[in-house]
């Protein structure tokens, strides 16, 4: 099977799959079980983009790196809630490094920086949601409007402070009886609203004071290192 078939059933089919699971089957009491599974299903596309070469290590310092940045940029802002640089980081790896990276940065940032931010079953959303922000980045024209065009980015920090915002509501709504009302989501997101601002405001603003630094560092280790 192609592998960009087989990542797309992994993060559009088989992680709602688990995250579903968790919710319903488990009611909640596995979720660090469920984000394991997120974590190995999130390392699996990268595998398969892997070719037998010294360039794939580096490639993965330098994706560690990028999660262990995010995660430090979680806990500095910890005080302004919403307000955090881990989107664009999520947003920049994929932009350099394509949609499988920008999932897996995804994902690990918010399961990494939940050991200090409290782990719990929303964790596996957050996961994917950070993951699926990462992942459409990625696509090879988005990530190229992304690259070259500070329209599109801050397009893209509106879309993804909105997407995050509104799957989390998912969760919330799921949290309360294990199942979906969506008069009741509405309501949610309704009180959701200034926190969806926050998020948008954040991403714009994080996006467009990093995209520049980080962007042009990784765009030389790319070409010294052949990744």
């Amino acid at each position: 099977m192609n592998k960009k078939v087989v990542t797309i059933l992994i993060v559009a089919v088989v992680i709602p799959l688990f995250i579903s699971l968790g919710v319903i089957i488990f009611k909640d009491r596995s979720f660090m079980f469920i984000s394991l599974l997120i974590t190995i299903s999130a390392l699996i596309p990268v595998f398969l983009s892997f070719e037998k070469n010294e360039s794939n290590t580096r490639k993965m310092v330098v994706l560690a790196t990028l999660i262990a940045l995010s995660v430090v940029g979680r806990f500095i802002f910890a005080a302004l809630p919403g307000f955090k640089p881990v989107t664009a980081i999520v947003v920049i790896s994929a932009i350099f490094f394509g949609a499988e990276s920008g999932f897996l940065v995804g994902a690990l940032s918010a399961l990494i920086s939940n050991v200090y931010f409290g782990q719990g079953p929303w964790t596996p959303f957050q996961m994917f949601t950070w993951g699926i922000i990462g992942f459409i980045a990625g696509f090879p024209y988005i990530s190229e409007k992304l690259k070259s065009n500070k329209v599109y980015l801050i397009l893209y920090g509106v879309f993804a402070g909105v997407m995050y915002s509104l799957i989390m509501d998912i969760w919330t709504v799921m949290s309360l009886d294990g199942t979906f009302n969506f008069a009741r989501y509405i309501t949610v997101a309704g009180i959701a609203l200034p926190f969806m601002i926050t998020y948008a405001v954040s991403n714009v603003v994080f996006l467009l004071l990093t995209i520049k630094p980080i962007g042009s560092k990784l765009e030389r280790l790319k070409i010294k290192y052949g990744i």
